[in-house]
């Protein structure tokens, strides 16, 4: 292969920007495949960029061992492929035979098919005509799938041409879009058409989460997701496989999330949850919830409780919930039957003597184990002898026979079977011999008939053993896509290092507010329709995705703006004596829970001649441009009649203010620059509230704590310090009475809390914790 600079040189001669040039020649996954394209194409010297752009397509979507990488950029150079549509098919072909037969190829890929405009608007207009009455129903919502439909009739046709003819036909129907078609417009309209009076603690909206996850799924019908096969589309060993399937699911969608039960779900997993749940709901389709549960050793109950809560919130239903463990006896039968196929021996290597003939640290030449060829009979005799517990852990593993010689690791004799002396948690003491996650996972799809097993990017080199495996047992074989991972910055999402962050105590559980795993998220007060929304806009692809954790706050900031309701709350309190007023004074006013939003109702606080405001929201030296209390100095309060005017400071022995007494100014009062918040103090109405504040910020410093460049000490070293205040004695007005767990508010001026589970909501000992969610506004300095 070329050295780098002249790689740069050639990608640049296709059409490749410097930078991005300099990137590819440097990524040893699609670097290589991309120069054999370009070579096998005889375009070193240039072409244009569209014909540049197709090969890289290619080169992202090829396997790097295909033997036919030559045969489809000498079809790209001709112009016979000249979309991306077309080149995906031509590698479904590739994957799909040994041989190419090039009229078969022609006819898959589309090649000389010219779909003019006229077919276009004709395929318009009868769809239009037979979907009117849903399109009328289901509005904008519904252009997502309609445009699917006719990617599917008109495969071949220009993608943009399709769409903006589509959009036209559209607006033709049911006109532009307008409020009906804009979430938030539409709910303020529900509210307006719904509007009553009542107390705060009866208005915590939580959504119809199941109605919010089914809206919006036109990332279902965007990008690759669009693309893929129908049921029934993807090629069997046998043909009879195929049709068994059919039969069995009834050309349905079946999606699976297969989390392992060995911690709490976090905001990635939220991607795969909508992804998988998503696929299928836009089909039509039904979606398991199977726990990965094949390691006993750190499987808990209360994962598995977790798992199928934090699913339930996010607003889905799982059609059916399974474990692996519900097929151990099956997998044992086809581990017997792979063995008698010759295919799987038993090993007795150490664990360093596998990695040894993997190759080793020094990536060296790969050889066999010495057990690979023993008779078939010895290794059943042996596969059994590990089943009734006459070896030790380590001992001895069950080995599929693959190809060690092949490049991918995924070849290397993967093991199948360990012996682990450990009881599991639904099938206790039964087994002593545990399946992998590399032979548990495909046979378990296989064994529910899923059509699209979806995944992330770090299996794709596992899709080729995931087939071998299938064909190899001749048993149905769905099709593995992978997707791109989401990832947050400032934080980490690895359970093994959020393990490690609870068990030295550096956080207090996988619930820990300042974590991103979902019940984290859950209780630091983020609402699930905020992280569907998030999860969903940021698309799905198969690039990984790194999203700057502001973004995700903004989707709160804006949902919690839609449903907390606000009221006054003093963090730092400090007491202002109304000289003018009646000892026994007491006005009860009525506060809106959310201004100028009559639906959201109201509730009653009191005022009298003590309140407490906020210590900011004083200053002992005047400036023209502070407009809050100071000597002399008037300012309004929110909701009162008529503003106040400090008169007196009053101090203690050491000098610092403890107290404020302040004149109730008459009705002819000039009206005040500024409102600030405040809380009376009333036994009447046992106001003010005391409340416990805990004030999150991010856990880790940098953006990516993973990075050694930034963070050379590790990353346990970029913990911030700072990640968690408490206020122990804040004041709430009385609207926050009765609330419950997970109740969300607005502190008026401050950001929106959320009430924490460590709250005490009954009895004497009563307290309420609560949590901040997010500021108001964004931080800027947040990084």
């Amino acid at each position: 292969m070329e050295n780098i600079d002249e790689l740069v040189r050639i990608f640049q001669n296709v059409g490749l920007a410097e930078k991005k040039a300099k990137e590819t020649a440097n990524n040893k996954k699609i670097g290589p495949i991309f120069h054999t394209a370009i070579v096998e194409a005889g375009l070193q010297e240039g072409c244009d960029k569209t014909t540049g752009a197709l090969l890289y397509f290619l080169a992202g979507k090829i396997p790097k061992d295909s033997k036919h990488i030559g045969y489809i950029a000498k079809k790209i150079a001709s112009k016979d492929l000249a979309s991306n549509d077309q080149v995906q098919a031509a590698v479904k072909y590739a994957a799909d035979n040994d041989t190419i037969d090039e009229a078969k190829f022609n006819e898959e890929c589309g090649v000389g098919v010219v779909v003019t405009p006229e077919e276009i608007q004709a395929a318009v207009k009868s769809l239009l005509d037979s979907k009117k009455d849903e399109l009328i129903e289901k509005r904008y919502t519904f252009v997502g799938p309609l445009l699917a439909n006719l990617r599917q009739q008109l495969k071949w046709a220009n993608a943009l041409m399709l769409k903006e003819e589509l959009e036209k036909g559209v607006v033709a129907i049911i006109g532009p879009k307008d409020d009906r078609d804009d979430p938030k417009k539409k709910k303020a309209k529900a509210k307006k058409e719904n509007k009553k009076q009542a107390p705060v603690q009866k208005k915590q909206a939580t959504g119809n989460t199941s109605k919010a996850c089914q809206l919006n799924l036109d990332f279902i019908f965007e990008g690759e997701l669009a693309k893929l096969h129908k049921p029934g589309g993807n090629k069997q060993i046998k043909e009879s496989l195929m049709e068994e399937h059919l039969k069995a699911t009834g050309k349905k969608v079946y999606t699976r999330f297969p989390p392992e039960p060995n911690g709490f779900l976090h905001i990635g997993h939220a991607k795969a949850i909508n992804v998988n749940f998503g696929y299928a709901q836009a089909h039509n389709g039904v979606t398991y919830l199977r726990y990965d549960d094949t390691n006993p050793e750190a499987e808990e109950e209360k994962y598995f409780t977790s798992i199928l809560e934090t699913v339930k919130w996010l607003g889905f239903k799982p059609w059916k919930i399974t474990y692996s463990s519900d097929y151990f006896d099956k997998l044992y039968e086809l581990a017997v039957d792979l063995t008698k196929r010759g295919l799987a021996y038993v090993c007795h290597c150490t664990g360093e003597e596998i990695k040894k003939q993997r190759g080793g640290e020094d990536k060296g030449p790969r050889y066999d184990c010495p057990h690979r060829d023993r008779p078939i009979e010895e290794n059943l005799r042996e596969f059994q002898n590990m089943k009734d517990g006459k070896y030790k852990e380590g001992e001895a593993t069950l080995r599929m026979k693959m190809d060690m010689q092949n490049p991918n690791p995924q070849f290397w004799d993967l093991v199948a079977y360990r012996v682990m002396y450990t009881k599991h948690f639904r099938t206790g003491d039964k087994w002593c011999i545990y399946p992998t996650y590399d032979f548990t996972h495909c046979i378990c799809d296989s064994l529910e008939n899923i059509t699209h097993s979806l995944c992330t990017t770090e299996f794709r080199m596992s899709r080729d053993s995931y087939y071998w495996l299938l064909d190899a047992l001749e048993i149905y074989k769905p099709v593995q896509w992978e997707y791109g991972r989401l990832s947050i910055t400032n934080t980490i999402l690895s359970k093994r290092k959020l393990n490690k962050l609870v068990t030295e105590k550096i956080v207090n559980d996988w619930d820990d507010p300042r974590l991103f795993t979902l019940p984290a998220l859950r209780r630091r007060g983020f609402t699930p329709e905020a992280i569907n929304a998030f999860v969903r806009d940021v698309g799905v692809t198969t690039a990984n995705t790194i999203i700057n954790v502001s973004r995700l706050e903004n989707y709160v900031r804006d949902h919690l703006n839609d449903i907390a309701p606000r009221i006054m709350t003093i963090m730092d309190p400090l007491k202002v004596v109304i000289t003018n007023l009646a000892d026994d004074y007491v006005k009860e006013i009525t506060v809106p829970n959310k201004p100028r939003d009559e639906s959201m109702g109201s509730h009653i606080v009191p005022f009298t001649k003590t309140i407490y405001i906020d210590r900011s929201d004083f200053r002992e030296q005047d400036d023209p441009n502070y407009y809050r209390l100071a000597p002399n100095k008037t300012v309004g309060l929110l909701y009162v009649e008529r503003p106040i005017t400090c008169t007196e400071v009053i101090k203690d022995g050491e000098g610092n203010i403890v107290e404020i007494r302040a004149k109730y100014e008459d009705e002819n009062a000039r009206r005040p620059k500024t409102y600030i918040q405040w809380v009376a103090e009333s036994k009447k109405h046992n106001s003010p509230v005391e409340i416990e504040v805990r004030e999150y910020s991010n856990l880790f410093i940098h953006e990516n704590p993973m990075d050694s460049s930034v963070v050379p000490n590790g990353w346990l070293s970029d913990i911030n310090p700072n990640s968690l205040t408490v206020i122990p004695k804040a004041y709430a007005e009385i609207g926050i009475n009765n609330c419950k767990v997970e109740d969300k508010f607005q502190f008026v001026r401050v950001g929106y809390f959320c009430v924490d589970s460590d709250s005490k909501l009954d009895g004497a000992d009563k307290k309420i914790v609560v949590n901040r969610t997010v500021t108001l506004k964004e931080d800027s300095n947040k990084n």
